[in-house]
């Protein structure tokens, strides 16, 4: 049998690849989409609560971690959250600002899908799924020979957007990273990210019953600072601010939390230091009481104080709470693990790619985008516009 040819193959048909299919496809090329799953875009439709958060308005380079932060400027800079903007309003999806430059569908994420598929078809794209890549064989420069469990293709520009290990039960695998390492490109540690933090059942035992309470905090690791809520959880924390944070932290680092951002704590002592106030009553006008009562429980023990009124306690005392309200510090034992994160850190290493196109500097024709690429964005819509950002610039290429 012939082998089919294409002037583009496209493995992996999410946000990324469909962009790039989209791009390529419009420039006149011959285009195939292939994808080992049944349905399109899975990440797309499971994201933001089933409606998307598609992009960020304020989306740069600062808002991504990289082993070469500078890497997605380019990409960034030609694609930008406004271009995707017009892209959704010329198809008339309504949408909306939920908070920080976050953008969501109003009905569904399955818009979004669609809008990407209808925008293949006008670019003449082909689509191969389900279908399993079994081999790929570089024939010569710029010729490769794509086996798949239904024919042989080949292509002169082959653009791998097959996603990272994060959410398994709707298909991740680490075909992209394998493709990586059989053209001997490297590829950075990769660990799961954007996703909740477990705890020691001993550290944690004080905060096991307390699941479901949430708070305003600031929270810092290594590099990383966000305002945001923090939700307690039957196996440790997780809500917008861990998320985040979990990023940046590595194993055996501790997260400082401040409890009260908003407040001076020892401010708030000296004011009712004449008061036969207990410390959690006082406190329970600022946080959760569910939760004070847990925590000065664990701080008091640790600190070697019992509870008792405000008046009673000596300054230092009073200063040694306020700063633990203020810089609690948590060491966290582990993340919950890929099949709950929602991107993967790490990837295929950008010093090896062209920040313009996302070809690879040795291996001419071969281009990687999208989650599978060393380049993860914090949480709100940043993942996201990278799919859409580094789609576009290899679709340019290809």
């Amino acid at each position: 049998m012939k082998n089919l040819t294409y002037d583009t193959v496209i493995i992996g048909a999410g946000a990324a690849g469909m962009m790039c299919a989209i791009e390529a496809g419009k420039r006149g090329r011959t285009v195939l989409l292939i994808d080992h799953a049944r349905k399109l875009a899975e990440k797309i439709r499971i994201s933001g609560g089933g409606r998307c958060n598609f992009t960020n308005r304020h989306a740069k380079a600062e808002n991504y971690l990289s082993g070469n932060p500078d890497f997605c400027r380019s990409a960034l800079a030609r694609y930008t959250p406004q271009d995707f903007i017009a892209l959704i309003e010329k198809h008339g999806i309504r949408y909306h600002e939920k908070k920080l430059g976050q953008l969501f569908c109003d009905d569904s994420s399955q818009q979004i899908i669609a809008m990407l598929q209808q925008e293949c078809e006008s670019a003449g794209v082909n689509r191969q799924m389900p279908s399993h890549v079994k081999q790929i064989n570089q024939a010569s420069p710029r010729q490769f020979v794509i086996a798949t469990d239904r024919n042989a293709i080949e292509t002169g520009s082959l653009v791998i957007a097959t996603g990272g290990l994060s959410s398994p039960q709707i298909g991740a695998t680490a075909f992209g990273y394998q493709i990586a390492r059989q053209f001997g490109i490297p590829v950075t540690p990769l660990r799961p990210a954007l996703v909740g933090l477990t705890f020691n059942a001993v550290d944690f035992a004080g905060f096991k019953d307390i699941s479901g309470v949430a708070l305003d905090v600031e929270v810092r690791c290594n590099q990383g600072a966000f305002r945001e809520n923090m939700l307690f959880t039957h196996r440790g924390l997780s809500g917008p601010a861990i998320l985040q944070i979990s990023s940046y932290w590595e194993p055996g680092n501790p997260l400082i939390v401040n409890l009260l951002p908003q407040h001076d704590a020892y401010e708030i002592f000296s004011v009712q230091r004449r008061s036969a106030m207990l410390l959690t009553n006082l406190l329970a006008r600022y946080l959760p009481k569910r939760f004070i009562q847990a925590w000065c429980e664990t701080l008091l023990a640790q600190l070697s104080l019992t509870m008792k009124p405000l008046h009673q306690y000596r300054d230092n005392e009073l200063r040694s709470i306020a700063q633990q309200l203020h810089a609690w510090q948590i060491t966290p034992s582990g993340t919950v693990g890929y099949k709950k994160a929602e991107v993967t850190l790490g990837g295929v290493d950008t010093h090896a790619l062209s920040s313009k196109t996302m070809e690879c500097k040795f291996v001419p024709g071969l281009y990687f985008i999208g989650e599978v690429v060393d380049v993860t964005g914090h949480l709100g819509g940043y993942n996201f516009q990278w799919a859409w950002s580094s789609g576009y610039a290899a679709g340019q290429a290809v």
